[in-house]
């Protein structure tokens, strides 16, 4: 039986799903179980050379993708997450300490992330007044950082966004719109202050 049709099974059997999804993911940690994080390097694709230092959290279930390229690195105490969504990570990129990447994301070569980035693909939804915020679910919407791209300290990317090819974010910027290939941007909310 191929991924498509498991997945298909699935939805059409909710009580399946939500019993596997308490048997791969913590409800309250909302993470991954022990023994589901311990299987990981089975089911993430990791390329020749890579490095994912042992404090990072990892909170890939395997029925979402990860992988990351050649000689890429994610730094100490980052937080990769793909719950929600794939997370590929290209070659010869570097991940910052204490960086956090929520899935769904695509990350090309080349590209640095300094430290303490958030690139969250993921929106919890609140429109209701009537509900709690955590029982209106989440949304998200594909972020996608091309290759030759850096990224200054403490930035933040919203869901949705493009950084275009050989583009700066400058520290401290939120980027809540495209970011034109060989741009540099900066600020709150981020804006393009020249061409590269």
């Amino acid at each position: 039986m191929d991924k498509e049709n498991i997945r298909e099974s699935l939805k059409s059997s909710p009580r399946l799903k939500k019993l596997l999804d308490r048997l791969i993911m913590n409800p309250v940690q909302t993470r991954p179980r022990w023994y589901v994080r311990m299987l990981a390097p089975l089911y993430q694709k990791r390329g020749h050379g890579s490095v994912i230092h042992g404090s990072v959290r990892m909170d890939t279930p395997p029925y979402r993708r990860f992988a990351i390229g050649r000689r890429s690195v994610v730094e100490s105490f980052c937080c990769i997450n793909n719950a929600v969504g794939d997370v590929t990570i290209g070659d010869h990129t570097r991940i910052g300490l204490h960086s956090t990447v929520i899935g769904p994301v695509r990350i090309g070569n080349h590209v640095h992330l300094a430290q303490g980035i958030t690139v969250s693909a993921l929106n919890h939804n609140f429109a209701d007044p009537l509900r709690r915020i955590d029982e209106q679910g989440v949304t998200t919407r594909p972020i996608v950082i091309e290759d030759d791209v850096w990224i200054g300290a403490n930035s933040v990317v919203l869901p949705g966004v493009r950084i275009g090819r050989h583009s700066v974010v400058a520290a401290g910027a939120v980027v809540t719109c495209d970011v034109p290939a060989g741009s540099l941007v900066a600020g709150v909310p981020a804006v393009v202050k020249k061409r590269i």
